[in-house]
């Protein structure tokens, strides 16, 4: 076996059993009986909030064991495969491909072990809007949504939009739309802040270059457990007829529903569903999101509010995709940055959620330590 992979390999073991240690299989197996014996009572299903969490807590430990046992033999298998090649005289291509697979796994199980938060488990609320740049900043927040949601589905998560407000050129002013999944919010929530594009203008007739925002709000999904009571006392309701892209009416009939918290001031709408008692369960998750933010925010003390909202421009920028006069996108927090914008813009974002998430630990271990 050649040094290099050898090398490779301890690597990877010192790697996989830190992951052990931090996601502790026999604690996670001692859960699963427990749930287990729990799904098998008869009288669960008499409470159906309660049966629903404890189903799918079983069936998010199951998936924890079973990546890391598959992982775990996968390893383990390695060097069987690299001392078969060399016995039979074969070329160790197979293995170093099965190598490179394994080291991107134990990579993304690593960075799983950083989402530790009290709500990185959950779904992911996105809101997207449009900043400094007129019809460009709106063409650049449609283009994120499209980069978001491609993501999404490249993975197999499900997305719902609740709410969009298309500029009146070109692109939107506003998006607000659920990715569905485990650990979304954990994932995406290093996407807060303002994406800054650089380009030639397609608006622009002189083909002159053009610097816009767009700021994008993550949100944890509210659940049950949260206890965020909204009293109508405190909720205007207004409903209109929703609009598509020239501010053409898409629907008859005034189903679209804007909410607003009177004590805050806080709005959301939804206009994705043809009922208005849809569209109002919709928005009221999306308020519920808001002052689930607001309420961590006050417990923290923080004034530079993470999910109240930003100005999309120059000050608070977290990332730059440059479109001319050179190729790169480079988030500015992390360093990470590649060469080919369009991949980035199709959805391929994973490098850059990673880079995120290491970052964000570190931050936190070194103000843990200060």
């Amino acid at each position: 076996m050649r040094p290099d992979t050898s090398q490779a390999l301890q690597d990877l073991e010192s790697r996989m059993t830190t992951i052990e240690k931090v996601m502790d299989p026999e604690e996670l197996s001692s859960r699963e009986r427990e749930l287990e014996a729990q799904a098998a009572d008869p009288s669960l299903w008499d409470d159906p909030d309660h049966a629903q969490q404890v189903t799918s807590e079983l069936s998010s430990v199951q998936a924890k064991l079973r990546r890391l046992r598959e992982l775990r033999s996968r390893l383990e298998d390695l060097p069987v495969m690299y001392e078969l090649a060399e016995e039979e005289g074969e070329g160790t291509e197979p293995a170093d491909e099965e190598l490179a697979q394994v080291a991107d796994a134990v990579d993304s199980l690593e960075v799983k072990t950083m989402l530790s938060g009290q709500y990185d488990e959950r779904e992911a609320l996105i809101n997207i809007r449009s900043g400094a740049g007129g019809v460009d900043a709106a063409d650049w927040a449609e283009m994120l949504m499209r980069m978001y949601t491609r993501w999404a589905e490249s993975h197999g998560h499900k997305v719902d939009v609740y709410d969009i407000s298309y500029a009146e050129e070109a692109g939107i002013k506003s998006t607000t739309f659920v990715i569905h999944g485990e650990y979304m919010y954990g994932h995406l929530s290093v996407e807060q802040g303002a994406h800054r594009l650089v380009r030639i203008s397609p608006f622009d007739n002189q083909g002159r270059r053009q610097t816009s925002f767009a700021e994008v709000e993550v949100l944890p999904v509210v659940e049950q457990t949260d206890h965020i009571d909204v009293p109508d006392s405190e909720v205007r309701v207004d409903v209109y007829r929703s609009s598509g892209p020239g501010g053409q009416s898409v629907n008859t009939t005034d189903s679209a529903v804007r909410l607003t918290h009177i004590p805050t001031g806080l709005v959301v709408s939804c206009q994705n569903e043809k009922s208005q008692i849809q569209n109002k369960a919709s928005a009221m998750r999306v308020l519920q999101a808001k002052l689930l933010e607001r309420k961590r925010q006050e417990e923290r003390a923080e004034l530079d509010a993470l999910g109240a909202g930003g100005n999309a421009s120059w000050g608070n920028q977290m990332r730059s995709y440059v479109l001319h006069p050179y190729q790169m996108v480079k988030d500015l927090r992390t360093n990470y940055e590649v060469g080919d914008p369009q991949k980035v813009l199709d959805g391929d974002i994973d490098g850059f959620l990673d880079a995120g998430i290491r970052w964000r630990m570190a931050e936190q271990q070194a103000a843990d330590e200060n």
